[in-house]
């Protein structure tokens, strides 16, 4: 009996460890590894072309980290949903081995680190589609609807992402013929506007303009120089005087198509023209002074000559300079600094002596422009 009682704590024992191990509930089953659906798909259309992004799955539908990814399936439908990618647009390889490094990587820690190490390791994806011509359409209601679904080594998956809509409209081609003019006025821009959509005219919820786009050449920044109506067929021409001298820039032009749904208009851009190259280096004169008078006063004081002029309206004037010139003599000129109003008096005049002057305009980058008419006037 005592050599029992010895023995029990030992048996009471192995029945706790055994009763820990047991397993409470049901067999849990294996993973079927597949990827968890897209969330965060967008596109973005330009012309004939959609681009979609999306991040790359890390994590499987029951939390697991993705060991092996398989292809991704474009899908694309005129109608409205999407369930399954039955004939997919495009099919894109599955991603390189080094993936499945990372997320081997991922499954060596802790589930909740693993998952935070799957986030960090999210890849964005992106791919290019074509529309085809038998997609497009001028009803400004019809749409394009597009998803992803990404497969797992098997090529199984938990079904497609979220669903995009693009519109699909026509879009008008880019001009073909556009050029561009330096002048002291600005860059002139001009192109053949073919002035309608299709022959057949295009529907009236849909409204038609050109963009013009002004690009640094350092920088690569873009900037919207103007937006102008479709108007009828024939040349167009714009001006654009919004840039800086002593820059490169590079001008395009592209069609875009508006279209109003509720409260929202969406912009639809066609193809870009091919771009322009504009050298803006200044060496362009402001216009010539006009209207130039020269009036003698002086009785009972010390004589001097007034000048007026017409003001010159060049948005780089810096100023004036003012000549003058007597019988026999070059001309000389009066001012050492360019004379920032359009007036002027000479006190240094002599009596009896016939003077006449001439005034030029003169910009920030001391382009010079040619003489005005001249003024005579005599003092007694």
């Amino acid at each position: 009996m005592n050599r029992i009682l010895e023995k029990l704590p030992a048996l009471l024992a192995l029945c706790l460890i055994m009763a820990a191990c047991a397993q409470l509930g049901p067999p849990l089953p294996p993973s079927l590894e597949l990827p968890k659906p897209p969330s965060d798909l967008r596109a973005i259309r330009k012309g004939n072309r959609v681009t979609l992004y999306w991040s790359e799955p890390t994590l499987t539908t029951d939390r697991q980290s993705v060991r092996y990814l398989g292809p991704t399936l474009i899908c694309r439908s005129p109608e409205a949903e999407i369930s399954a990618c039955g004939n997919p647009a495009a099919t894109l390889p599955a991603p390189p081995a080094a993936m499945a490094k990372k997320s081997a990587a991922a499954r060596s820690s802790s589930q909740k680190s693993a998952q935070k190490t799957a986030n960090q390791l999210t890849a964005p994806q992106s791919y290019t589609d074509t529309l085809p011509p038998t997609l497009l359409t001028q009803n400004p209601a019809a749409e394009i609807t597009y998803a992803v679904e990404v497969q797992n080594g098997n090529a199984r998956s938990a079904g497609v992402s979220n669903r995009v809509h693009v519109p699909a409209i026509m879009t008008l081609p880019p001009p073909a013929d556009l050029t561009a003019q330096l002048t002291g006025d600005g860059v002139i821009l001009s192109w053949t506007s073919t002035g309608k959509l299709h022959d057949s005219g295009a529907d009236p919820g849909v409204q038609l303009f050109y963009r013009i786009y002004r690009r640094d050449e350092i920088t690569s920044k873009d900037a919207i120089a103007a937006e102008i109506p479709l108007g009828e067929p024939g040349r167009v021409h714009f001006t654009d005087s919004a840039f800086e001298w002593e820059k490169t820039y590079l001008y395009r032009v592209t069609t875009v198509s508006t279209i109003q749904r509720a409260d929202i208009q969406v912009q639809i851009e066609g193809d870009d023209s091919a771009n322009i190259r504009v050298v803006a280096h200044d060496v362009f004169p402001p216009a010539i002074p006009t209207g130039l008078q020269a009036v003698y006063s002086g009785e009972g004081q010390k004589p001097f000559i007034d000048l007026i002029w017409a003001p010159v309206t060049n948005t780089d004037l810096a100023g004036y300079n003012i000549y003058r010139a007597t019988s026999g003599n070059n001309a000389i000129k009066l001012n050492s600094a360019p004379v920032k109003s359009p007036s002027y008096r000479d006190t240094f005049v002599v009596s009896g002596i016939t003077y006449t002057y001439t005034v030029s305009s003169i910009d920030v980058r001391a382009n010079e422009s040619p003489r005005s008419e001249p003024a005579s006037e005599t003092v007694p």
